[in-house]
């Protein structure tokens, strides 16, 4: 029987804020975290956070993402933990409020084809616009998203995980048949059925029925 984990990408599988990390280097790294921070904890939309905080990164280079991903580093664990389920005939799944540019190829690092993020516009001469393109990933499209790769998969939900930090995760865990907090923010940690405070990620292993 197919069954499949869900993962949120920043502060989960991996350790960083990637949109920090651009914004670091536009000089805007902490009034973005700012936002970001509050967003996390559920104090604000995340679709009007994330304008906000992507407007911030108006005219740096597009080539700033492949830069980043050059920085961003696995949780430990996290390869593991991804290595593990697979082996035993799990489907793996990204779902990310942030960008596509760095969860496609984190992904593929690690034999993950099924992603699901934002995506950055870029205008004609290779700058980022300060806008995202196409869908926005919120709570309720992470959800929407763990829905249809299982159902394309032909997974019940009963056997799905789901694993996040922030608020934006909460109704993708709602959904799963374990929404597991991973070193979580406190309202994630207060609604989610197990809160999993480790330096690890595959400490999920423990608790994941297998």
């Amino acid at each position: 029987m197919t069954r499949l984990c869900v993962l949120d990408v920043d502060s989960t599988l991996i350790t960083a804020e990637v949109i920090e990390l651009i914004a670091e280097r536009a000089g805007t790294r902490e009034e973005v975290a700012r936002v970001t921070e509050a967003a996390m904890r559920g104090e604000l939309d995340f679709g009007q956070s994330l304008a906000a905080r992507v407007a911030t990164l108006k005219g740096l280079p597009a080539t700033v993402c492949a830069d980043v991903l050059a920085e961003v580093e696995f949780t430990p664990g996290a390869e593991n933990l991804v290595a593990t389920l697979q082996g035993e005939g799990w489907l793996v799944a990204l779902v990310s409020g942030g960008f596509r540019e760095i969860v496609e190829p984190l992904g593929a690092r690690i034999g993950i084809t099924l992603t699901r993020a934002n995506g950055l516009e870029v205008d004609e001469d290779g700058l980022l616009t300060g806008r995202t393109h196409g869908p926005v990933i919120d709570r309720e499209a992470k959800a929407e998203a763990l829905k249809e790769f299982a159902a394309d998969a032909g997974v019940d939900l009963s056997s799905t995980v789901a694993i996040g930090d922030g608020a934006n995760d909460l109704a993708m865990m709602k959904v799963a048949g374990l929404g597991i907090a991973f070193n979580a923010k406190p309202i994630v940690q207060q609604q989610a059925d197990v809160a999993l405070n480790s330096p690890r990620l595959d400490a999920a292993l423990e608790v994941i029925e297998r």
